[in-house]
């Protein structure tokens, strides 16, 4: 094995290289002015040689886990040289190849093409990852292609992403239009970046906005680190100063925990908007995060998001520093595989939760209950009956946008959420073993930390490395440990970490103080009503069936998704008078009577259930070690005089 400072100097050649290289790079210039008629328009400079060529759009896209991309959005492709247009022709298997005879004597090649966007969008803003626009040579790999882009955005927008600007020119009029929606815009500014290759720039996402601000965030910490924000309101970019010193705090833990940095200077990307969409993309130097417009204005918004900018900012260094080296391929192209999503996502999801403790976007209370809701969702999945956890990281692809009903007995991505179990189960491990001595957190120091602060750079592994990286904190059968948990069946969730921790999942007849809180806001997170561990199904605010726990009392029932609920007990359906029927049956014989309709049918359905409302909580068990509390305790304090 390469000694850490040999590791370093190869990663950093590593980085160098593409960069250096003579080629011409490509030039890209994404034009966004005319977002809000969800259109992006791209004008591409080719070198090319004489002969047969192929072009390529991105397909598997880092970070989404699936084959993707906008291939179907992408239309208006047109080829030219010297002025000519080119025939070209898609292949008929790789859809997003696009194949051009290049006459003799001509080295570059213009291609213009437009993008249709749905979503991340609005009158106000623009959201651009570059899949939906860039267009390149196939068959070769990424980091070996250069590249330059410049993008066009309205005059006086603000402009947040972690490419570096060279220059800044006015260009003319545009076909978009002003507020009044009646008037042309009287210009555009086109920013020019230095170059990159297609694999980093796949990695810089842009934000653009007409409310725009960016904070500098712990400048003390080395390299720079920032927090953009657009919205679709002038006040809403100016963030609540206890938000602000939670994330300039996340800054300091992160760098507290991991000890290395992987990029050169780190943008958070945030949009704030009820139109744009949700959004949590990870990203080498910055990372494109959505929520609504008032995601971050109260507690109430806030606690439903509170993991969000620490997950994707954890994901510098577990996703795309280290990466699973067969879910890292060569090009955008090859199929990636996911076998180890629950180390990538699983331990993410595991440190976003736990940083946002440490930085104060969550107290240490409402990182119990939200975890104990976490946990008590895994536990009462029946899935966990046939299909262990490594195969819905293994069929991630499958799962992503899959059908949401019978979700539970089918299983989701809960390579996310199953593995913040095993992980924590692993912390709280290594705690019982040294007497609290060591932790995670000394795991991820080396695990992540391999060649110190390295830049942006993807460095792979196994299976075994973890095994051999865990035994340096404490000697044990982590390969057991591992493997018993992941890829075995286990029809009961991992709650060794909250047992060891020093609390118990239990469930009570009334919700925890933070679902009480994520109630008020009224947020997408909170909507309809859920009662999944007394009747076992959720509604949507109209009473129709999102899904049903298989296994449960409304399946045995025979009650279905997509059946609605008309009536309780011979009262109209509500949330309240359900779960007012779900009180009353801990002390009435009788069974729930339902009025259901599917389709055209109307019918009556009986639920013989009579234990009461059900919630999960967490709950300390007294004489035991305190290791949750430990975990979620701040490693840092901000300088004096830092508060924003």
């Amino acid at each position: 094995m390469k000694t850490a400072v040999a590791l370093a100097a190869t990663l950093l050649l590593a980085c160098a290289a593409p960069l250096a290289s003579a080629q011409t790079p490509i030039q890209i210039t994404a034009d966004l002015t005319e977002g809000y008629r969800h259109l992006y328009h791209a004008e591409i400079d080719l070198p090319v040689k004489a002969g047969p060529a192929t072009f390529i759009t991105p397909r598997w896209i880092p970070g989404t886990h699936a084959p993707g991309g906008p291939l179907a959005d992408i239309t208006g492709v047109v080829f030219t040289a010297n002025g000519q247009t080119l025939a070209w022709r898609r292949d008929d298997v790789n859809l997003a190849e696009f194949h051009v005879e290049i006459p003799r004597g001509v080295t570059s090649i213009h291609v213009h093409l437009d993008s249709i966007t749905s979503n991340r969008v609005t009158r106000n803003m623009s959201v651009l990852e570059w899949e939906r626009l860039m267009l390149y040579p196939a068959n070769v790999p990424v980091k070996n292609i250069a590249i330059q882009p410049s993008v066009t955005v309205p005059a006086g927008w603000g402009t947040g992403t972690a490419l570096k600007p060279v220059g800044t020119i006015p260009t003319p009029p545009t076909t978009g239009v002003n507020e009044d929606a009646h008037r042309p815009q009287a210009s555009a500014v086109t920013t020019k970046y230095a170059v990159t290759n297609v694999e980093q720039l796949e990695d810089s996402p842009v934000i653009t906005g007409k409310y725009f601000h960016e904070y500098t965030l712990a400048p003390e910490i080395k390299p720079a680190h920032f927090l953009d924000v657009v919205s679709d309101s002038p006040n809403d970019v100016n963030l609540r100063p206890k938000t602000l010193n939670a994330i300039n705090n996340l800054v300091r833990e992160a760098d507290a925990n991991y000890a290395s940095h992987h990029y050169f200077e780190y943008h958070f990307l945030l949009t704030l908007s009820d139109v744009a969409g949700g959004e949590g993309l990870e990203h080498g130097q910055s990372s494109d995060n959505g929520v609504g417009e008032k995601g971050f204005s109260d507690d109430a918004h806030q606690l439903a998001e509170a993991d969000l900018l620490a997950h994707e900012f954890t994901h510098s260094w577990n996703g795309k520093y280290r990466r699973p080296a067969r879910l890292y391929q060569p090009d955008f192209a090859t199929p990636q595989q996911g076998d180890l999503m629950w180390v990538y996502e699983g331990m993410t999801q595991y440190w976003g939760n736990v940083l946002a403790a440490r930085a104060g976007l969550k107290t240490q209370a409402q990182y119990r209950d939200l975890l104990a809701a976490s946990a008590a969702q895994l536990d009462y999945k029946a899935g966990r009956d046939w299909r262990p956890t490594e195969d819905t990281a293994v069929a991630g692809s499958l799962i992503r946008g899959g059908n949401s009903e019978w979700v539970n007995w089918r299983r989701g991505q809960d390579y996310y959420q199953e593995g913040e179990l095993v992980w924590l189960d692993a912390d709280t491990t290594i705690r019982k073993l040294t007497n609290n001595q060591k932790s995670l957190d000394d795991f991820v120091k080396i695990f992540l930390g391999k060649g110190g602060n390295t830049g942006p750079l993807i460095v792979g592994y196994e299976f075994p490395e973890l095994v051999a990286d865990l035994n340096q904190v404490v000697p044990y059968d982590w390969a057991k440990f591992l493997s018993d948990r992941i890829r075995s069946i286990n029809v009961r969730a991992d709650l060794e970490g909250i047992d060891q921790g020093g609390y118990k999942l239990v469930y009570q007849d009334k919700p925890s103080a933070s679902e009480k809180l994520m109630e008020e806001a009224h947020g997408r997170r909170t909507a309809g009503t859920n009662v999944w561990y007394s009747l076992g199904m959720r509604l949507n605010e109209r009473g129709q069936i999102g899904d049903v726990r298989y296994g449960g009392p409304s399946d045995q029932a025979k009650l279905a998704p997509s059946m609605t609920l008309l009536a309780v007990n011979g009262k109209p359906y509500s949330g309240d008078t359900l779960r007012e029927a779900i009180r009353a049956s801990k002390t009435d014989t009788n069974p729930i009577h339902l009025l259901v309709q599917q389709e055209d049918a109307v019918f009556p359905i009986d639920i013989d259930y009579h234990d009461g409302e059900r919630f999960p909580v967490m709950v300390r068990v007294e004489g035991t070690s305190d290791y949750l509390d430990d975990i979620t305790k701040p490693r840092t304090t901000a300088p004096a005089g830092s508060q924003q």
